[in-house]
């Protein structure tokens, strides 16, 4: 009996091998097809970095596409390596609006709101943490009532969302999204960073 239990043993540690192989395998082939759906991707695939893209109702290009018919929704990617990057935005006439912040990874590193903003206003500059040491040491005049936000990683994106609960409120949230910037912030030279 104890001959043909450490047979069905050995049988069940043979399979259990050949079977972690094979899921090995499928995932080391399929690896390339899931990092390219990733969320950063996709937004990098929509275009040049440092500029909002609107989504639309169906997928796009990179299949990105909002999801709530009440929301309408702009992207975009980011790379600090070389600038702190600024969000503005007026937001007059947009019942409600948020930002989310994200790493390549999709982590989310800082959101808000309209109601948590400074006035209602959308004036966000994120940046590394050397990049905000060295910008608190004399922080700028054109920034000096920003939401400062250190991001770890140099590369990400934001997700802008604007509240379009009726027909009335669209223009002016597709204004909003439309006139909103993401673009690197200069306040030094380069070398410094």
């Amino acid at each position: 009996m104890s001959r043909r239990y450490a047979l069905q043993i050995l049988m069940a540690v043979v399979i259990g091998l050949i079977g972690a192989a094979l899921l090995h395998l499928v995932i080391v082939l399929l690896l390339p097809q899931f990092s390219e759906r990733d969320a950063y991707t996709r937004v990098l695939a929509e275009g040049e970095i440092h500029r909002f893209y609107r989504l639309g109702e169906t997928p796009d290009r990179a299949g990105l596409v909002k999801d709530d018919p009440f929301v309408e929704v702009a992207v975009c990617a980011f790379d600090l390596s070389e600038s702190p990057v600024r969000l503005l935005g007026a937001s007059a006439g947009v019942p409600f609006w948020s930002i989310g912040v994200y790493d390549s990874s999709s982590n989310e590193v800082f959101s808000i709101n309209d109601r948590t903003s400074a006035g209602g206003a959308l004036d966000v500059v994120i940046a590394t943490p050397m990049q905000l040491t060295l910008m608190r040491k004399n922080l700028p005049a054109p920034i000096a009532k920003s939401i400062l936000v250190e991001s770890a990683a140099a590369q990400g994106y934001v997700v802008l969302r604007g509240l379009a609960p009726q027909r009335s409120f669209v223009e002016g949230v597709s204004q909003f999204l439309g006139q909103s910037t993401c673009t690197p912030f200069e306040w030094r030279s380069r070398s410094r960073f």
